[in-house]
């Protein structure tokens, strides 16, 4: 009895020690925090939800809300001036749409991404995820070594080399319109051209032709857009997957980054068993990953790298390029004025002819102002982020450094400081001969760390809607949402529905 009294006593001490040591270890994190706030108050920003969480409550209540989070920064923007700041624990970060600093922070790579958010997304609720592919790798010299890889999959050259497969992808969407247009049948086209672009970039990308247009019923299209919402949830919300009523969704979340993972590991054996026999293969992104990882042996941590980036690829190659052709279809739907006269310049340019020649996008300078002024309105992939490690003044406010620092082009764009009735499509503002903003337009970021693939999709969704324009007249089917979804990327909620009416 003495023994198990013993046992009890020793127990029951240990516990309040541990009890207290984690009473002490939480009083100094506060403290800590309250050094935070004293650290970076003077700087303007609105008040904190809470002590601990800072303004993190806000951005859960935004998104329970399934309201627009971008909304509530620009609102801050107007109130706050172009500085100030957040807080969630015990991290800063700044806010800014001061010209000055963006041209200091994004064009110099002495500011690596912010390694808070980017490093959280190697998992998604502890399933690998991007890992340290190019998006998210923070270190500039391992990502510095995988650009340069991957630097010649996007060269001039071999981006004229695409067009035909461009041609053929977009071809297979006018077919199906086509059939649509003659059933009356309403065209979701944000589906639609989700799924063009998702056979352009497996195709491109992978030598894989999925043919999404005519067999959507493949997994890929749900299971990238779950792995975006959970970005959102895993990010913005750090109880999100502790809660047991979410328990399927993370569940969901994880297969779907799994069976991304999955195919790439199938189509990445598949090459490298081509490879290994000899076979001509193509000089795409797979063949730069298998590059990229050749430095070392073909082992498990290699073909995790590998997975990394064929991930990456994988959604940034189609989800904002989609997103941008529906914003774009959805503007011109509501200016009819606007969609004669780039009607007027396809049937200018290419007349009967549908074959897109590489040629063909260089005479098409009003689709790349209305494709510019879309992004400006809906920046598909609206922010971006850096650590600033020293002080910095920033508009005349001096900051200590260890912060990081929030560039938000949704922001930009729908400041009157910039443009004139910013949430007015015009795409005039990029007329040739107009003034070029100043460092407040940056849809593909900017820099070293801009994004590689924006040339190859802005060429994408040029082919896409000059084909589109000249095939066919459309109107918007009345009464559909014509706002915006946050799933981590920018979309129209509605999915624009679109009644289509083949041309003469």
């Amino acid at each position: 009895m003495a023994v198990w009294e013993t046992i009890a006593g020793w127990m029951w001490y240990s516990a309040i020690f541990i009890l207290s040591a984690v009473l002490i270890l939480f009083a100094c994190y506060c403290l800590y925090i309250k050094y935070i706030h004293q650290k970076y108050d003077h700087i303007p920003g609105p008040p904190r939800k809470s002590f601990l969480f800072g303004h993190g409550p806000i951005f859960v209540e935004e998104m329970k809300r399934d309201r627009l989070v971008h909304e509530k920064f620009l609102e801050w923007t107007e109130k706050y001036g172009p500085v100030y700041r957040l807080n969630v624990l015990h991290y800063v970060t700044v806010v800014t749409v001061d010209p000055e600093a963006t041209k200091e922070i994004l064009m110099s790579p002495k500011y690596p991404k912010d390694p808070t958010v980017y490093k959280r997304l190697f998992n998604l609720f502890g399933q690998r995820f991007l890992g340290n592919g190019l998006v998210t790798v923070a270190d500039h010299d391992l990502w510095y070594k995988q650009r340069r890889i991957m630097d010649p999959a996007f060269s001039s050259s071999y981006l004229r080399g695409l067009m035909g497969i461009f041609n053929e992808k977009a071809e297979r969407l006018m077919v199906k319109l086509a059939e649509m247009a003659d059933k009356q049948t309403p065209a979701h086209m944000h589906g639609l051209v989700n799924c063009v672009t998702l056979d352009v970039i497996t195709k491109v990308a992978f030598g894989v032709d999925l043919d999404m247009v005519n067999n959507n019923n493949l997994p890929f299209p749900n299971a990238i857009e779950l792995c975006l919402k959970g970005m959102v949830y895993y990010l913005r919300d750090p109880m999100y997957e502790f809660l047991p009523w979410n328990r399927k969704v993370v569940q969901d979340i994880k297969e779907a980054a799994h069976l991304l993972r999955r195919t790439g590991r199938a189509w990445i054996n598949e090459r490298k068993k081509a490879m290994d026999n000899g076979e001509d293969v193509p000089k795409d992104i797979l063949t730069q990953i298998f590059k990229s990882a050749e430095e070392t042996k073909f082992d498990d941590d290699s073909q995790e790298l590998m997975l990394d980036n064929f991930v990456t690829f994988f959604i940034a190659g189609q989800e904002t390029t989609a997103n941008q052709l529906s914003f774009a279809i959805m503007e011109l739907g509501k200016h009819p004025e606007i969609m004669k006269r780039l009607k007027a310049e396809v049937d200018e340019v290419l007349g009967k002819r549908q074959e897109i020649l590489y040629e063909d996008l260089g005479k098409l300078t009003y689709l790349s102002q209305v494709l510019k002024e879309t992004l400006r309105l809906y920046p598909t992939a609206p922010g971006t982020s850096r650590w600033v490690d020293d002080d910095m003044v920033i508009d005349g406010i001096k900051i200590p450094g260890g912060f990081v620092v929030l560039f938000d082009s949704y922001i930009t764009g729908r400041l009157d400081r910039f443009y004139k009735d910013p949430l007015t499509f015009d795409p005039e503002r990029f007329a040739p001969d107009a003034p070029k903003p100043y460092f407040c337009y940056y849809p593909f970021a900017l820099g070293p760390r801009s994004c590689l693939g924006q040339v190859f999709s802005q060429m994408e969704a040029k082919v896409v809607m000059a084909k589109l324009l000249q095939r066919f007249d459309y109107s918007l089917a009345p009464g559909q949402p014509l706002d915006i979804e946050d799933i981590g990327t920018l979309r129209p909620r509605g999915g624009v529905i679109c009644r289509m009416k083949q041309r003469d």
